[in-house]
This record gives C-alpha cells, sequence and structure tokens, in this order.
C-alpha cells in the first residue's frame, strides 16, 4: 500500500490542493491521499486561523465523492503544536512494514524543512514528494543536504502542476464580496457562505 500525506492549515482547502492530491496520486500510482488538517500549526504561532471544525468540514465536503481521498483528524486530536513528523510515526506505527508513506509538500517549504521540528527523523519515516509552488525555484538539494544529510535520496521531484492559488488570496476575495468559485471547490462555496467565513 502506498499512501500519500498531504498536510495543511486548509484555511480553506482550495481546488489546488484537490488538483496535487490526484496529480501526485496518479504520478506516483498511490493508493490513497489523506488529507490531514493541522491543530495547532506552530509555523504559523500568532496568526488567525479559522477553528478547526470548520476547516475540518471543508476538507470532508471537498473530498466527498473521492474515496480514495481521506481526510484524518489525527493533528486535531493530538494537544499542544502539530509537528508533522509526530503524524509520520504515528502512520508509521498503523501501517505495515512494506507500505509506503509520501509526504506532499511544496517547493517552497522543501526549502524551509531545515527549521521544521526534527527534519532528520522526518525524512526516515517517508518520502518526500516535492510539487511546484507557482513564484519560487526549483529548490536546491544540494543546499538542503548540509541540514539534512541524505535528504537528495529521500525527495522525489515533481514539475507538475503548476497551481497558483491562495488560501490568503481567497480569504480576502471572500472579504471584499469577490467571486471565489473557480476556487474552491462548489460544495466548499457554499459552506463558506452558509457560515459566513472570512466575512471581517
Amino acid at each position: 500500500m502506498k499512501t500519500g500525506i498531504l498536510g495543511g492549515t486548509f484555511d480553506p482547502v482550495h481546488t489546488g490542493h484537490i488538483m496535487v492530491a490526484d496529480v501526485v496520486k496518479d504520478e506516483l500510482g498511490l493508493t490513497e491521499v489523506v488529507f490531514v488538517p493541522a491543530g495547532e500549526p506552530w509555523l504559523k504561532a500568532g496568526a488567525s486561523v479559522l477553528p478547526i471544525e470548520h476547516r475540518l468540514n471543508m476538507v470532508r465536503l471537498a473530498i466527498a465523492g473521492k474515496s480514495y481521498f481521506k481526510a484524518s483528524t489525527m493533528e486535531i486530536e493530538r494537544k499542544g503544536p502539530t509537528y508533522s513528523v509526530d503524524t509520520l510515526a504515528e502512520m508509521r506505527r498503523e501501517i505495515e512494514d512494506k507500505d509506503e508513506l509520501f509526504f506532499i509538500i511544496g517547493w517552497d517549504n522543501l526549502m524551509e524543512l531545515p527549521r521544521w521540528h526534527q527534519p532528520e527523523r522526518l525524512v526516515s519515516l517517508c518520502r518526500l514528494v516535492a510539487v511546484p509552488r507557482v513564484g519560487y525555484p526549483v529548490p536546491d538539494l544540494a543546499s538542503i543536504e548540509a541540514s539534512i544529510p541524505g535528504i537528495s535520496q529521500r525527495v522525489i521531484m515533481l514539475d507538475k502542476p503548476q497551481i497558483d492559488i491562495s488560501a490568503s488570496v481567497i480569504r480576502e476575495r471572500v472579504r471584499q464580496g469577490l467571486s471565489i468559485s473557480h476556487l474552491v471547490p462548489e460544495a466548499v462555496e457554499k459552506y463558506i457562505k452558509e457560515k459566513g467565513l472570512y466575512r471581517i
């Protein structure tokens, strides 16, 4: 079994997230992709983040009807700051030794990986799948190797999909009363409207 893991704040989940999951699944022949909304994302400490109830509901709405996508509450249930390495370790314990984990991150996050919590342990638990982020260059693995030895052998670099959608732009468009129909799944757009999210 080959499982992809797509973590994030998902504030809100958007069509870019879904497209990334679909492309990585097809490119690597994954069995499933698990969406993992962050409970208390430590890298966004101090930032205003929508309550997890709404973020999780939107993820579930976005992936409904796709049996190969799942939502995990693992990081929500864990107390304290959210660290990806803890999530990967927990998932590793729950699967067979022969099963593989593929942690999906953007090119921008790959460059930031040395700042993450226990990055060496993280890359020992999974393969990293790095996908493009518009406006960011292809990561220099040699420079990351200096901080995380052996990472070059643990990364799969993809050159697609090229997606230029950001949650911050979506939130701002909602505040301005502009359409987001082309940026989020229809069910997510309806949920945002019904709950009056991002208006302030």
